[in-house]
């Protein structure tokens, strides 16, 4: 069960975030030298992002200092450490793409949800992120938007199918929510 509040089944309510699920990862990789991005990984993926109760409670039990943990989650791209939107957009910025027109598609995203890279909207929808490459070269300019029914990716984009898309889906979202 991912949860949007920090790890904290209480909605706000109390001091302590309940890390039960994370806690057959520690009994499985907490002691084991060079596990400590493993542990990040799963932390994330059960979270949705790394908040800093999860990661000084991760300290508590490794041994590690927040300060080692936050290292690593702040060096590697992979990690969040802030909360994502229900809809994360990868939009790639890889050779090809730039070549036809990434630069143009992020435009058509910022006009259309008022978001920048590695921002979230105000109603939780969406959130960007300019990544290196998707591999999917021959759909340039492409993005890929991961949600909890999984990952979708589109290509050929241009300004107007990526409006329509984020329309379709935030229309989706808002229905959903009723």
């Amino acid at each position: 069960m991912t949860l949007e509040n920090g790890g904290c089944y209480c909605n706000g309510g109390c001091d302590k975030p309940d890390f039960s699920e994370l806690e057959p990862v520690l009994d499985e990789y907490a002691k084991i030298p060079g596990s400590l991005i493993t542990i990040l990984q799963r932390a994330q993926d059960i979270y949705g992002y790394l908040s800093m109760d999860a990661i000084n409670y991760i300290s508590e039990r490794t041994g590690l200092k927040p300060a080692q943990i936050y290292g690593v989650a702040t060096f590697y791209t992979q990690f969040r450490l802030s909360p994502i939107g229900k809809n994360l957009i990868m939009l790639c910025k890889g050779t090809a793409c730039h070549v036809n027109g990434a630069d143009m598609i992020e435009e058509a995203i910022t006009e259309e949800l008022s978001i920048g890279d590695g921002e979230t909207t105000e109603d939780g929808i969406f959130t960007l992120n300019n990544v290196a490459c998707l591999g999917c070269c021959s759909l340039a300019p492409v993005m890929m938007i991961r949600n909890k029914e999984g990952d979708e990716t589109y290509g050929n984009l241009t300004k107007d199918s990526v409006k329509s898309i984020l329309r379709e889906i935030r229309k989706r979202e808002q229905e959903v929510a009723q």
